[in-house]
């Protein structure tokens, strides 16, 4: 009852920081459409605003839905591990989708511009974010949620997934900062400098992208707010560190 009481105290911040971090992601997901929308010419596929998909789709998927896929297993703290770990795994589908459609938007454009492809170091860092997310998927989804995975193997594995997982979406995080920063430059040029009221709500934009991506890393990085072991888990953690270090699961 006790050990009860203290994980309901510890935690009880938790939703308050969890609604914290989507009310920021909503407001950078709107905050995006109002740039595009009042300073861009808003957004179509078959004109010149193609090029506006991008930003959006990539600050929908590998920011916002991929920083709430990251959430997931510290919002559901009870629910069923399989539950939670499909539901994981669809958010990342749907950030992936959304960003393959970002991704072609803008290769599509520069096609029909003549622009040239994947020379500046906001679309290095795109594409190694995208490979890499696509990667963690893959890998992510034979370890977890394929059958065949092995305890064992899934145990060894957690940690790297994890640790990938935020850094993925840390690197999503600076490479939009880095798209932003090169739109306004092109855009703009020297009336950055002149506090352009464009300048000024991509500023206020950047701001909320890295405040975003910081509650989220708070959130991840919490231990007390990590999702507790369920009776069944426990059992299979106690059964693998058994037959891994010879203790039995008296000795703990």
């Amino acid at each position: 009852m006790e050990s009860r009481a203290s994980s309901a105290s510890t935690s009880g911040a938790l939703p308050y920081y969890v609604a914290f971090s989507q009310l920021l992601g909503l407001t950078v997901v709107a905050t995006t459409g109002a740039w595009l929308g009042v300073y861009r010419g808003g957004i179509a596929w078959e004109s010149a605003l193609q090029f506006n998909v991008h930003p959006l789709c990539m600050v929908i998927g590998l920011v916002f839905l991929q920083g709430d896929a990251l959430l997931v297993y510290r919002v559901f703290r009870t629910e069923a591990k399989r539950t939670t770990k499909i539901l994981h795994g669809l958010l990342h589908v749907f950030a992936f989708i959304i960003a393959l459609v970002g991704l072609v938007a803008v290769f599509d454009y520069h096609r029909k511009k003549g622009y040239a492809d994947l020379y500046s170091l906001h679309s290095w860092c795109g594409i190694l974010v995208f490979v890499l997310f696509f990667a963690q998927w893959l890998v992510g989804f034979s370890f977890f949620l394929f059958p065949g995975a092995s305890f064992s193997l899934r145990s060894r594995y957690r940690p790297q997934h994890v640790f990938f997982g935020a850094a993925i979406f840390l690197l999503s995080v600076g490479t939009a900062l880095l798209g932003l920063k090169e739109a306004l430059l092109f855009e703009l040029g020297a009336k950055y400098s002149a506090f352009e009221p464009e300048g000024v709500l991509a500023n206020v934009l950047g701001l909320l992208l890295a405040a975003f991506g910081a509650v989220v890393l708070y959130i991840l990085t919490r231990a007390d707010w990590k999702r507790p072991l369920q009776a069944e888990e426990q059992a299979l953690s106690m059964d693998f560190k058994t037959l891994t270090e010879g203790d039995s699961p008296g000795s703990q």
